[in-house]
């Protein structure tokens, strides 16, 4: 892999931080102008290719659904003072409630607020997407203060026939063979789930456009589960040419990395992913697959079975903020979007570099003295690797598999091949 000249990386924990804020605002669902913005600003960075799918397109047991769009939303007193409002907080309004305008007494509304009691001043984001309904999202201590009299409900919203919207990015290397990078773009103002997510994915690939490429990459921006079955749907001529993808998501917390693994348990993605953690050093999880969580559930389903694990940081639903406004701006830290990307450009290092070489001198150690090897390989480490590398490489073991077996880093592994083969000992 070789970063091309005169380019200069700019990526920064603070600039992902900025990209994140300004995306903050912006009332998502899967479907409607919200996701529509997200991608116009998306496509600042980097030229993704926007498909609207048509409402009511068959993806294999799904229909794609009605669009839906929202301009306000309100809870007024008998005084006309508004006690909740949507243009404070957009998780104000459960997701994809449908239009209401009425006066309801407080024991009629109930039903339709809903809070977190252990949490009371956090504002839960909770949808309907496939249930017809209609609700607001508010604060306990906002519930426990409204007093028994009759409000005026507002939710100014529409759900129509219209179109479902996703972002497509194609960075096209000296192979077919594809690497998938798949983010959700649905969910409003939750700053680690998933807008860390979609910004680690847009910058990425914008540093992977300046970089000469072995794969291809294929980047996805799409609603959650609606989306990536949409796309399996619509592109099942490209799902063999996968051979390696990740999910992206929750990667601006401080906790530590947890990397689920693909169905498959054993795929080369599995093996590279848990090769980065563990060099680096800090604590991390590896966990195994499950059939619930983002879409490496829908790439992984038994009719795909695709190489595609999830990377993220502390995983779903276990940190207190998930799925509340204190999954906020003060949640997600730039130094950990820094370290999220720098990850995730170690795992495409070795994708990119992950060879398999045919030792030339099979027949015993071949002399090392008399080529110069042990002045210009410095260090016990790097003769180590040297004779690992030279008895390990019989065309089966790729230069991960060293790694592995003989503990050594796969970046020295990598460095001491490419001497080997400069020295004409390895092909």
């Amino acid at each position: 892999m070789e970063v091309l000249e005169n380019k200069i990386e700019i990526d920064t924990g603070q600039e992902l931080y900025e990209f994140i804020t300004r995306l903050f605002p912006i009332c998502r669902s899967i479907t409607g102008d919200g996701v529509r913005e997200t991608l116009a600003i998306i496509k600042e960075r980097i030229p993704i290719k926007i498909h609207e799918i048509p409402t009511g397109t068959q993806v294999f047991d799904w229909t794609v659904p009605k669009e839906w769009n929202i301009r306000d939303a309100y809870i007024k007193d008998e005084t006309g003072k508004k006690v909740v409002d949507f243009k404070n907080c957009n998780l104000h309004v459960l997701n994809y409630s449908l239009p209401v305008h009425k006066k309801l007494s407080l024991e009629e509304l109930t039903p339709h607020l809903f809070s977190i009691p252990e949490h009371p001043e956090w504002i839960p984001y909770k949808t309907s997407y496939y249930n017809e309904n209609w609700g607001f999202c508010i604060s306990h201590n906002q519930l426990t203060s409204l007093k028994n009299e009759v409000y005026e409900v507002c939710i100014d919203s529409s759900l129509n026939d219209g179109h479902l919207s996703f972002g497509e990015y194609y960075v096209k290397g000296e192979l077919e063979d594809e690497v998938l990078i798949s983010c959700h773009v649905c969910h409003p103002s939750l700053a680690n789930d998933n807008l860390s997510g979609i910004t680690i994915a847009a910058f990425l690939a914008d540093w992977l456009t300046k970089t000469k490429t072995k794969y291809s990459y294929r980047f996805l921006f799409i609603p959650g589960t609606i989306g990536s079955i949409t796309w399996l749907s619509l592109n099942q001529d490209k799902v063999s040419r996968v051979k390696y993808g990740l999910v992206t998501t929750l990667l601006g917390d401080p906790g530590n990395f947890t990397y689920k693994k693909s169905r498959r348990g054993d795929a080369e993605i599995d093996k590279i992913v848990t090769n980065v953690l563990q060099e680096r050093g800090h604590d991390h999880k590896i966990i195994d697959f499950f059939p619930y969580g983002y879409d490496e559930r829908q790439y992984c389903s038994p009719g795909f079975n695709l190489p595609v694990g999830c990377l993220m940081r502390t995983p779903h639903g276990q940190y207190k903020e998930y799925h509340t406004s204190a999954d906020n701006l003060e949640l997600v830290k730039p130094d950990k979007l820094e370290e999220s990307l720098t990850t995730l450009k170690n795992i495409v290092d070795i994708i990119e570099s992950n060879k398999r070489y045919i030792n030339q001198k099979p027949f015993c150690e071949p002399q090392l003295g008399k080529r110069g090897l042990y002045k210009s390989i410095n260090g016990k480490q790097n003769e180590l690797a040297m004779l690992w590398v030279l008895n390990q490489s019989d065309g089966n073991n790729s230069l991960l598999d060293i790694a592995i077996k003989s503990k050594i880093p796969f970046s020295v592994i990598k460095e001491v091949a490419k001497t080997l083969e400069n020295f004409e000992l390895l092909k």
